[in-house]
């Protein structure tokens, strides 16, 4: 039988009933067409999930009878905040959606001097509650209880001046320096520049504010490609793989 996992945002406590938010009762309800008496899991990225059973489904509402509390996180012990160069179409869902599969902990959508994505400010909220929605989705399939932060789109400057992480990393094929000689990190961030690459200004930017240059071989990856690669190697070298 199967048990998909779905997140809600709300509190979730053992031997209680809730009434599922509407995205969750909608995925429930009209999608997956479940009805009373099956199981499934809820999370609410405040750690663990809740194994549970459905009471009642309407047109409107579904409720949900939590039965055990799973206090696995399936987080990893390295923090990865992700400075991503927004780019057009299914390349910015693909990113994020495949960073989040990867582990990453935060993500920042990133306007470059040559992003070529335009977002005025109605445009930019609907598709930050888009970008969420895909990372939500991708944590329901990979088993993450936490759904990464995903944070407005901003000028790379501001969140180069932001940066708190212990090793920062600038990715680009203008150098040949690798991932290697570094002291094991708690936190790391990572930019990755749009489709037409980072300038030298904004690498030479990032470098002043303490990033590290660095190249993931001798080919050039898309901009969808790179995060991916570099969560990935991080994961090994510093994380939970």
């Amino acid at each position: 039988m199967r048990n998909p996992r779905i997140f809600t945002p709300q509190p979730l406590s053992l031997n209680t009933e809730v009434q599922l938010a509407d995205d969750a009762a909608n995925h429930v309800g009209r999608v997956l067409r479940m009805k009373p008496g099956e199981p499934l899991v809820l999370f609410n990225s405040e750690g663990g999930s809740y194994q549970g059973t459905i009471k009642a489904v309407s047109k409107k509402s579904v409720s949900v009878t939590l039965t055990e509390h799973r206090p696995d996180d399936n987080e990893s012990p390295l923090r990865i905040e992700l400075g991503q160069a927004l780019s057009r179409g299914e390349r910015m869902d693909w990113a994020i959606q495949k960073a989040t599969e990867a582990g990453v902990t935060e993500i920042t959508p990133l306007f470059t001097e040559r992003c070529e994505v335009k977002l005025n400010s109605e445009r930019q909220e609907k598709r930050l509650q888009h970008w969420r929605k895909v990372a939500i989705s991708a944590c329901e399939q990979c088993a993450r209880n936490r759904v990464p932060v995903i944070n407005p789109p901003q000028q790379l400057n501001d969140w180069l001046a932001a940066r708190q992480t212990k090793l920062n990393f600038v990715l680009h094929h203008r150098t040949e320096r690798k991932i290697s000689g570094y002291e094991v990190p708690q936190s790391v961030s990572l930019l990755i520049g749009p489709e037409g690459g980072l300038s030298a200004d904004e690498i030479a930017q990032a470098e002043n504010k303490q990033f590290n240059a660095l190249a993931l071989g001798p080919r050039v990856l898309r901009t969808e490609t790179a995060p991916v690669a570099a969560i990935s190697l991080m994961q090994y070298l510093w994380g939970d793989w």
